[in-house]
Protein backbone atom coordinates (compact mmCIF):
# COMPACT_ATOMS: atom_id res chain seq x y z
CA UNK A 1 0.00 0.00 0.00
CA UNK A 2 3.09 2.83 0.73
CA UNK A 3 4.95 1.81 -2.42
CA UNK A 4 1.39 2.72 -3.85
CA UNK A 5 1.07 6.06 -2.36
CA UNK A 6 4.45 7.34 -2.69
CA UNK A 7 3.96 7.33 -6.83
CA UNK A 8 1.93 10.33 -5.66
CA UNK A 9 4.01 13.54 -4.89
CA UNK A 10 4.18 15.62 -1.37
CA UNK A 11 6.21 17.15 0.96
CA UNK A 12 8.56 15.97 3.47
CA UNK A 13 8.58 14.45 6.84
CA UNK A 14 5.19 14.57 8.23
CA UNK A 15 3.57 11.22 9.98
CA UNK A 16 0.51 8.77 9.03
CA UNK A 17 -2.33 8.69 11.80
CA UNK A 18 -4.45 6.51 10.94
CA UNK A 19 -7.62 7.85 9.00
CA UNK A 20 -10.66 7.09 10.86
CA UNK A 21 -13.14 7.58 8.05
CA UNK A 22 -14.50 5.07 6.97
CA UNK A 23 -17.62 5.42 9.17
CA UNK A 24 -18.70 8.16 7.35
CA UNK A 25 -16.95 8.85 3.82
CA UNK A 26 -19.53 6.96 1.91
CA UNK A 27 -22.66 8.55 3.91
CA UNK A 28 -24.25 11.28 1.72
CA UNK A 29 -24.71 15.00 3.38
CA UNK A 30 -28.42 15.10 4.96
CA UNK A 31 -29.86 17.81 6.45
CA UNK A 32 -30.28 18.61 9.68
CA UNK A 33 -32.63 19.67 11.76
CA UNK A 34 -33.36 23.43 13.69
CA UNK A 35 -32.56 23.47 17.18
CA UNK A 36 -34.48 25.70 19.21
CA UNK A 37 -32.72 28.17 19.46
CA UNK A 38 -29.45 29.12 17.42
CA UNK A 39 -26.44 30.62 18.85
CA UNK A 40 -24.87 33.04 16.57
CA UNK A 41 -21.40 34.67 17.49
CA UNK A 42 -20.80 37.88 15.70
CA UNK A 43 -17.37 36.88 15.23
CA UNK A 44 -16.58 33.62 13.56
CA UNK A 45 -13.71 34.85 11.51
CA UNK A 46 -10.34 35.63 11.84
CA UNK A 47 -10.61 39.93 11.99
CA UNK A 48 -12.90 42.17 13.21
CA UNK A 49 -16.59 41.70 14.58
CA UNK A 50 -19.77 41.99 12.46
CA UNK A 51 -21.41 44.43 13.85
CA UNK A 52 -25.74 43.97 14.74
CA UNK A 53 -27.79 45.67 12.76
CA UNK A 54 -31.01 43.87 14.04
CA UNK A 55 -33.03 44.84 17.69
CA UNK A 56 -34.52 42.07 20.51
CA UNK A 57 -37.74 40.98 19.70
CA UNK A 58 -37.37 41.85 15.68
CA UNK A 59 -38.73 39.02 13.23
CA UNK A 60 -36.36 38.06 10.64
CA UNK A 61 -36.35 35.79 7.50
CA UNK A 62 -33.95 33.11 6.53
CA UNK A 63 -31.04 34.46 4.89
CA UNK A 64 -31.55 37.99 6.19
CA UNK A 65 -28.73 40.06 7.31
CA UNK A 66 -27.95 39.57 11.26
CA UNK A 67 -24.80 41.68 11.44
CA UNK A 68 -22.54 43.96 9.23
CA UNK A 69 -19.41 43.56 8.19
CA UNK A 70 -16.80 46.11 10.05
CA UNK A 71 -14.35 46.79 7.70
CA UNK A 72 -12.72 44.88 5.13
CA UNK A 73 -10.69 42.24 7.56
CA UNK A 74 -14.75 41.36 8.54
CA UNK A 75 -17.63 39.93 7.19
CA UNK A 76 -21.19 39.82 7.83
CA UNK A 77 -23.75 37.36 9.44
CA UNK A 78 -26.93 35.88 8.30
CA UNK A 79 -30.00 34.72 9.56
CA UNK A 80 -29.41 31.07 9.53
CA UNK A 81 -33.36 30.56 10.19
CA UNK A 82 -36.81 32.61 10.07
CA UNK A 83 -37.26 33.45 13.49
CA UNK A 84 -37.20 36.14 16.56
CA UNK A 85 -34.44 37.60 17.51
CA UNK A 86 -34.72 36.83 21.40
CA UNK A 87 -31.75 39.12 22.70
CA UNK A 88 -28.75 40.07 21.83
CA UNK A 89 -26.02 39.18 24.41
CA UNK A 90 -23.26 37.59 24.90
CA UNK A 91 -22.72 33.78 24.20
CA UNK A 92 -19.96 31.14 24.53
CA UNK A 93 -16.99 29.88 22.39
CA UNK A 94 -14.24 27.73 21.79
CA UNK A 95 -11.79 30.13 23.44
CA UNK A 96 -14.21 29.75 26.87
CA UNK A 97 -14.89 33.28 26.90
CA UNK A 98 -17.86 35.21 26.24
CA UNK A 99 -18.18 37.19 23.02
CA UNK A 100 -21.01 39.20 21.43
CA UNK A 101 -23.76 37.29 19.50
CA UNK A 102 -27.28 37.04 18.57
CA UNK A 103 -29.87 34.23 20.11
CA UNK A 104 -32.26 33.31 17.61
CA UNK A 105 -35.38 31.22 18.21
CA UNK A 106 -36.53 29.54 14.83
CA UNK A 107 -40.27 29.87 13.55
CA UNK A 108 -41.46 25.79 14.22
CA UNK A 109 -43.45 26.42 11.06
CA UNK A 110 -41.61 28.45 8.93
CA UNK A 111 -40.91 26.72 5.63
CA UNK A 112 -37.35 28.33 5.99
CA UNK A 113 -37.13 29.27 2.09
CA UNK A 114 -34.49 31.47 1.67
CA UNK A 115 -35.13 34.55 -1.00
CA UNK A 116 -32.93 35.63 -3.52
CA UNK A 117 -31.24 38.60 -3.46
CA UNK A 118 -28.92 40.16 -5.60
CA UNK A 119 -26.99 38.11 -7.80
CA UNK A 120 -23.41 38.38 -8.97
CA UNK A 121 -23.46 37.97 -12.45
CA UNK A 122 -20.23 35.78 -13.79
CA UNK A 123 -20.30 37.75 -17.35
CA UNK A 124 -20.16 41.34 -16.13
CA UNK A 125 -18.79 41.14 -12.73
CA UNK A 126 -15.12 43.03 -11.99
CA UNK A 127 -12.89 40.90 -10.28
CA UNK A 128 -13.93 43.74 -7.33
CA UNK A 129 -16.91 43.27 -7.96
CA UNK A 130 -16.57 39.33 -7.44
CA UNK A 131 -14.58 39.68 -4.32
CA UNK A 132 -17.27 42.42 -2.87
CA UNK A 133 -20.35 39.83 -3.41
CA UNK A 134 -18.33 37.28 -1.24
CA UNK A 135 -17.39 39.54 1.24
CA UNK A 136 -21.66 40.31 1.50
CA UNK A 137 -22.41 36.51 1.53
CA UNK A 138 -19.99 36.06 5.12
CA UNK A 139 -17.61 33.97 3.34
CA UNK A 140 -14.79 32.70 5.15
CA UNK A 141 -12.72 29.26 4.89
CA UNK A 142 -14.44 26.16 5.68
CA UNK A 143 -11.12 24.04 6.30
CA UNK A 144 -11.19 25.44 9.87
CA UNK A 145 -9.28 29.00 9.65
CA UNK A 146 -12.52 30.61 9.04
CA UNK A 147 -10.15 33.55 7.20
CA UNK A 148 -12.36 36.00 5.09
CA UNK A 149 -11.58 34.27 1.68
CA UNK A 150 -12.56 37.78 0.08
CA UNK A 151 -9.11 39.33 1.44
CA UNK A 152 -7.30 35.82 0.21
CA UNK A 153 -8.69 37.02 -3.37
CA UNK A 154 -7.11 40.60 -2.87
CA UNK A 155 -3.21 40.30 -3.66
CA UNK A 156 -0.89 42.78 -2.09
CA UNK A 157 0.31 45.62 -4.52
CA UNK A 158 3.49 44.49 -6.65
CA UNK A 159 1.89 40.65 -6.49
CA UNK A 160 0.04 38.47 -8.80
CA UNK A 161 -1.51 35.09 -8.74
CA UNK A 162 -0.32 32.74 -11.60
CA UNK A 163 -2.13 29.71 -9.73
CA UNK A 164 -4.93 29.23 -8.10
CA UNK A 165 -5.41 25.54 -5.78
CA UNK A 166 -8.54 24.21 -4.44
CA UNK A 167 -7.85 21.91 -1.60
CA UNK A 168 -9.52 18.74 -1.41
CA UNK A 169 -7.18 17.20 0.73
CA UNK A 170 -9.08 16.59 4.38
CA UNK A 171 -6.01 15.04 5.88
CA UNK A 172 -7.59 15.22 9.16
CA UNK A 173 -8.46 12.10 10.96
CA UNK A 174 -12.01 11.83 11.06
CA UNK A 175 -13.35 14.37 8.95
CA UNK A 176 -15.65 13.42 5.56
CA UNK A 177 -16.65 16.47 4.56
CA UNK A 178 -14.80 17.81 1.92
CA UNK A 179 -14.56 14.08 0.29
CA UNK A 180 -18.60 14.27 0.37
CA UNK A 181 -18.79 17.83 -1.54
CA UNK A 182 -16.59 16.89 -3.81
CA UNK A 183 -18.49 14.20 -4.79
CA UNK A 184 -22.06 15.35 -4.24
CA UNK A 185 -21.56 19.03 -5.51
CA UNK A 186 -19.38 19.19 -8.37
CA UNK A 187 -21.37 21.47 -10.13
CA UNK A 188 -21.06 23.76 -7.29
CA UNK A 189 -17.06 23.28 -6.90
CA UNK A 190 -16.91 24.80 -10.87
CA UNK A 191 -19.15 27.51 -10.44
CA UNK A 192 -16.92 28.63 -7.50
CA UNK A 193 -13.75 27.75 -9.38
CA UNK A 194 -15.32 30.09 -12.57
CA UNK A 195 -15.59 32.98 -9.89
CA UNK A 196 -12.38 32.55 -8.35
CA UNK A 197 -10.33 32.36 -11.07
CA UNK A 198 -11.61 35.98 -12.58
CA UNK A 199 -11.52 37.36 -8.77
CA UNK A 200 -7.69 36.60 -8.97
CA UNK A 201 -7.30 36.47 -12.48
CA UNK A 202 -5.10 33.60 -11.97
CA UNK A 203 -4.12 31.58 -15.62
CA UNK A 204 -5.15 28.42 -13.89
CA UNK A 205 -6.30 26.38 -11.54
CA UNK A 206 -5.73 22.83 -9.74
CA UNK A 207 -7.47 20.83 -7.37
CA UNK A 208 -5.65 18.60 -4.83
CA UNK A 209 -7.16 15.79 -4.11
CA UNK A 210 -5.58 12.88 -1.14
CA UNK A 211 -5.30 9.29 -2.89
CA UNK A 212 -7.33 8.27 -0.71
CA UNK A 213 -10.28 9.74 -2.47
CA UNK A 214 -9.83 8.81 -5.85
CA UNK A 215 -13.80 8.06 -6.30
CA UNK A 216 -13.73 12.08 -5.53
CA UNK A 217 -10.79 12.40 -8.11
CA UNK A 218 -12.76 10.63 -10.96
CA UNK A 219 -16.12 12.48 -10.13
CA UNK A 220 -14.32 15.93 -10.57
CA UNK A 221 -12.54 14.88 -13.60
CA UNK A 222 -15.75 13.38 -15.60
CA UNK A 223 -17.40 16.66 -14.31
CA UNK A 224 -14.37 19.20 -15.56
CA UNK A 225 -15.62 22.02 -17.78
CA UNK A 226 -14.17 22.06 -20.91
CA UNK A 227 -13.61 25.45 -21.16
CA UNK A 228 -11.93 26.23 -17.28
CA UNK A 229 -8.31 25.60 -17.59
CA UNK A 230 -8.72 23.40 -14.82
CA UNK A 231 -6.77 20.06 -13.41
CA UNK A 232 -7.24 17.52 -10.51
CA UNK A 233 -3.53 16.28 -9.07
CA UNK A 234 -3.44 13.32 -6.94
CA UNK A 235 -1.30 13.76 -3.92
CA UNK A 236 -0.26 10.88 -1.12
CA UNK A 237 -1.58 10.04 1.80
CA UNK A 238 0.36 11.87 4.52
CA UNK A 239 -0.73 14.33 7.77
CA UNK A 240 -1.13 17.37 7.08
CA UNK A 241 -0.82 17.28 3.30
CA UNK A 242 -3.67 19.60 3.61
CA UNK A 243 -1.70 22.65 5.28
CA UNK A 244 -1.37 25.55 2.37
CA UNK A 245 2.19 25.48 2.42
CA UNK A 246 2.76 22.01 1.91
CA UNK A 247 -0.08 21.25 -0.32
CA UNK A 248 1.64 24.01 -2.79
CA UNK A 249 4.89 21.90 -2.13
CA UNK A 250 3.31 18.66 -3.37
CA UNK A 251 1.50 19.80 -6.25
CA UNK A 252 3.62 22.83 -7.67
CA UNK A 253 7.20 22.21 -6.59
CA UNK A 254 7.48 25.75 -4.77
CA UNK A 255 8.24 26.38 -1.15
CA UNK A 256 6.52 29.36 0.91
CA UNK A 257 9.12 31.12 2.43
CA UNK A 258 9.46 31.49 6.26
CA UNK A 259 6.74 34.30 6.95
CA UNK A 260 5.14 34.23 3.96
CA UNK A 261 2.03 33.64 2.56
CA UNK A 262 1.06 31.57 -0.84
CA UNK A 263 1.05 34.48 -2.66
CA UNK A 264 4.62 35.22 -2.58
CA UNK A 265 4.37 32.38 -5.04
CA UNK A 266 1.81 32.95 -7.07
CA UNK A 267 -0.58 31.23 -5.46
CA UNK A 268 -3.73 31.16 -3.28
CA UNK A 269 -4.77 28.64 -1.51
CA UNK A 270 -9.06 27.99 -0.98
CA UNK A 271 -10.72 25.07 0.58
CA UNK A 272 -12.83 23.07 -1.64
CA UNK A 273 -15.92 23.32 0.49
CA UNK A 274 -15.64 27.19 0.29
CA UNK A 275 -15.01 26.99 -3.39
CA UNK A 276 -18.56 25.24 -3.94
CA UNK A 277 -20.28 27.81 -1.07
CA UNK A 278 -19.27 30.31 -3.55
CA UNK A 279 -20.61 28.41 -6.35
CA UNK A 280 -23.85 27.78 -4.15
CA UNK A 281 -24.20 31.07 -3.06
CA UNK A 282 -23.18 33.80 -6.01
CA UNK A 283 -25.17 33.37 -8.65
CA UNK A 284 -28.28 34.09 -6.40
CA UNK A 285 -26.90 36.74 -4.18
CA UNK A 286 -27.41 35.03 -0.46
CA UNK A 287 -25.19 34.65 2.39
CA UNK A 288 -24.10 31.26 4.11
CA UNK A 289 -26.62 29.99 6.68
CA UNK A 290 -25.25 26.92 6.89
CA UNK A 291 -22.51 24.51 6.42
CA UNK A 292 -21.43 20.84 6.38
CA UNK A 293 -20.15 18.65 9.09
CA UNK A 294 -18.97 15.44 10.05
CA UNK A 295 -20.33 14.35 13.26
CA UNK A 296 -18.16 11.12 14.08
CA UNK A 297 -16.42 9.27 16.81
CA UNK A 298 -16.71 5.75 19.36
CA UNK A 299 -19.36 7.43 21.04
CA UNK A 300 -21.31 9.06 18.41
CA UNK A 301 -24.33 6.24 17.31
CA UNK A 302 -25.83 7.96 13.78
CA UNK A 303 -22.28 9.34 12.60
CA UNK A 304 -22.52 10.96 9.47
CA UNK A 305 -22.15 14.12 7.13
CA UNK A 306 -24.81 16.57 8.09
CA UNK A 307 -25.53 20.30 6.24
CA UNK A 308 -26.46 22.17 9.81
CA UNK A 309 -27.76 25.54 10.56
CA UNK A 310 -25.08 28.06 11.88
CA UNK A 311 -25.95 28.74 15.56
CA UNK A 312 -26.53 24.84 16.40
CA UNK A 313 -25.57 24.33 19.63
CA UNK A 314 -23.19 20.98 20.03
CA UNK A 315 -25.41 19.70 22.91
CA UNK A 316 -28.45 19.60 20.57
CA UNK A 317 -26.50 18.51 17.82
CA UNK A 318 -25.21 15.38 19.76
CA UNK A 319 -28.12 14.67 20.92
CA UNK A 320 -29.78 14.46 17.93
CA UNK A 321 -26.83 11.88 16.99
CA UNK A 322 -27.73 9.52 19.68
CA UNK A 323 -24.26 10.14 21.63
CA UNK A 324 -23.43 7.59 24.36
CA UNK A 325 -23.71 8.15 28.24
CA UNK A 326 -20.31 7.88 28.67
CA UNK A 327 -18.76 10.34 26.00
CA UNK A 328 -15.51 11.81 28.07
CA UNK A 329 -14.03 14.20 25.29
CA UNK A 330 -15.13 15.67 22.28
CA UNK A 331 -12.91 17.38 19.76
CA UNK A 332 -14.19 20.59 17.57
CA UNK A 333 -12.56 19.75 14.04
CA UNK A 334 -10.56 16.64 14.61
CA UNK A 335 -8.11 15.18 16.77
CA UNK A 336 -4.68 16.00 15.28
CA UNK A 337 -5.62 20.30 14.85
CA UNK A 338 -8.65 20.31 16.59
CA UNK A 339 -9.20 21.42 20.15
CA UNK A 340 -10.94 19.52 22.92
CA UNK A 341 -14.03 21.24 24.23
CA UNK A 342 -14.64 21.98 28.31
CA UNK A 343 -18.32 22.82 27.39
CA UNK A 344 -20.48 21.93 24.95
CA UNK A 345 -23.42 24.90 25.33
CA UNK A 346 -20.84 26.53 22.32
CA UNK A 347 -22.46 26.77 19.01
CA UNK A 348 -21.40 25.55 15.53
CA UNK A 349 -19.55 28.37 13.72
CA UNK A 350 -18.72 28.99 9.83
CA UNK A 351 -15.30 26.99 10.79
CA UNK A 352 -16.83 24.43 12.50
CA UNK A 353 -15.32 20.79 9.67
CA UNK A 354 -16.62 18.58 11.81
CA UNK A 355 -16.61 16.82 15.84
CA UNK A 356 -15.39 14.22 17.34
CA UNK A 357 -16.70 12.32 20.51
CA UNK A 358 -15.10 9.82 22.17
CA UNK A 359 -16.06 7.88 25.25
CA UNK A 360 -14.02 6.82 28.51
CA UNK A 361 -12.82 3.81 27.07
CA UNK A 362 -10.64 5.65 24.25
CA UNK A 363 -9.33 7.82 26.75
CA UNK A 364 -8.34 6.33 29.65
CA UNK A 365 -5.53 4.63 28.09
CA UNK A 366 -3.96 8.54 27.81
CA UNK A 367 -0.39 8.39 28.98
CA UNK A 368 1.22 10.96 31.39
CA UNK A 369 3.65 13.49 31.00
CA UNK A 370 7.72 12.76 30.79
CA UNK A 371 10.63 14.66 30.25
CA UNK A 372 12.01 14.98 26.58
CA UNK A 373 14.64 12.38 25.94
CA UNK A 374 15.67 14.22 23.01
CA UNK A 375 15.04 11.58 19.93
CA UNK A 376 14.28 14.25 17.65
CA UNK A 377 11.47 12.23 16.59
CA UNK A 378 9.38 15.41 16.45
CA UNK A 379 12.28 17.32 14.51
CA UNK A 380 11.76 14.58 11.58
CA UNK A 381 8.08 14.80 11.68
CA UNK A 382 7.72 18.71 11.71
CA UNK A 383 6.74 19.62 7.85
CA UNK A 384 8.15 23.17 8.23
CA UNK A 385 11.93 22.01 9.99
CA UNK A 386 11.08 23.53 12.97
CA UNK A 387 13.13 21.85 16.70
CA UNK A 388 9.96 21.57 18.05
CA UNK A 389 12.04 20.02 21.19
CA UNK A 390 14.08 23.07 21.31
CA UNK A 391 10.78 24.86 21.29
CA UNK A 392 8.92 22.92 23.88
CA UNK A 393 11.82 23.48 26.41
CA UNK A 394 12.10 27.35 26.18
CA UNK A 395 8.01 27.35 26.23
CA UNK A 396 8.54 25.28 29.73
CA UNK A 397 10.74 28.20 30.64
CA UNK A 398 8.55 31.05 29.39
CA UNK A 399 11.47 32.04 27.14
CA UNK A 400 8.84 33.45 24.71
CA UNK A 401 10.51 35.76 22.75
CA UNK A 402 13.51 33.74 22.18
CA UNK A 403 10.93 31.19 20.59
CA UNK A 404 9.79 33.52 18.20
CA UNK A 405 13.12 35.84 17.45
CA UNK A 406 15.50 32.58 17.10
CA UNK A 407 13.32 29.58 16.42
CA UNK A 408 10.29 31.02 13.87
CA UNK A 409 7.64 29.79 16.90
CA UNK A 410 5.62 31.91 14.50
CA UNK A 411 5.77 29.79 11.53
CA UNK A 412 4.46 26.72 13.15
CA UNK A 413 0.74 26.13 11.96
CA UNK A 414 -0.32 23.62 14.81
CA UNK A 415 -0.31 20.88 12.72
CA UNK A 416 0.38 18.75 15.79
CA UNK A 417 2.46 15.96 14.11
CA UNK A 418 5.30 17.10 17.22
CA UNK A 419 2.56 16.20 19.64
CA UNK A 420 1.45 12.84 18.00
CA UNK A 421 4.80 11.28 17.66
CA UNK A 422 6.55 12.59 20.98
CA UNK A 423 7.36 9.46 23.14
CA UNK A 424 6.99 11.34 25.91
CA UNK A 425 3.69 12.74 25.33
CA UNK A 426 4.51 16.04 25.90
CA UNK A 427 1.76 18.41 24.60
CA UNK A 428 4.06 20.27 22.21
CA UNK A 429 1.60 21.93 20.52
CA UNK A 430 -0.71 23.34 23.00
CA UNK A 431 2.63 24.85 24.27
CA UNK A 432 3.10 26.37 20.98
CA UNK A 433 -0.48 27.83 20.69
CA UNK A 434 0.05 29.41 24.43
CA UNK A 435 3.62 30.73 23.41
CA UNK A 436 2.32 32.36 19.98
CA UNK A 437 -0.72 33.94 21.71
CA UNK A 438 1.51 35.10 24.28
CA UNK A 439 3.90 36.58 21.65
CA UNK A 440 0.81 38.19 19.82
CA UNK A 441 -0.23 40.22 23.05
CA UNK A 442 3.25 41.58 23.58
CA UNK A 443 3.10 42.37 20.03
CA UNK A 444 -0.20 44.27 20.29
CA UNK A 445 1.01 46.39 23.65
Amino acid sequence: MSNLLHRYPSFRNGVHPPESKADTHALKIRQFPFSPVLVIPLSQHIGAPAVAVVREGEEVARGQLLARSDGFMSVPQHAPASGIVQRIDFVPSITGKMVPGIYLKPHPGSSQEVAEGEPCDLGTASPDDIIAAVQSAGIVGLGGAAFPTHVKLKPPEGKTVETLIINGIECEPYLTTDHRVMLEHTADIYMGIRYLLKATTAQRAIIGVEANKLDAADALRAAAPDDMPVTTGVVEVKYPQGAEKMLITALLGKEVPSGGLPVDVGTVVVNVATAAEIGRLLPHGRGIQERVVTITGPAVGRKGNYRIPIGTPLRFALEQVDVSDNVSRVFLGGPMMGQALSSLDIPITKGTSGFVAFTSAETAAEEPEYPCIRCAYCVDACPIYLNPSQLGILAKNEEFDRMADDHSLMDCFECGACSYVCPSHIPLVQRFRDAKAIVRERQAA
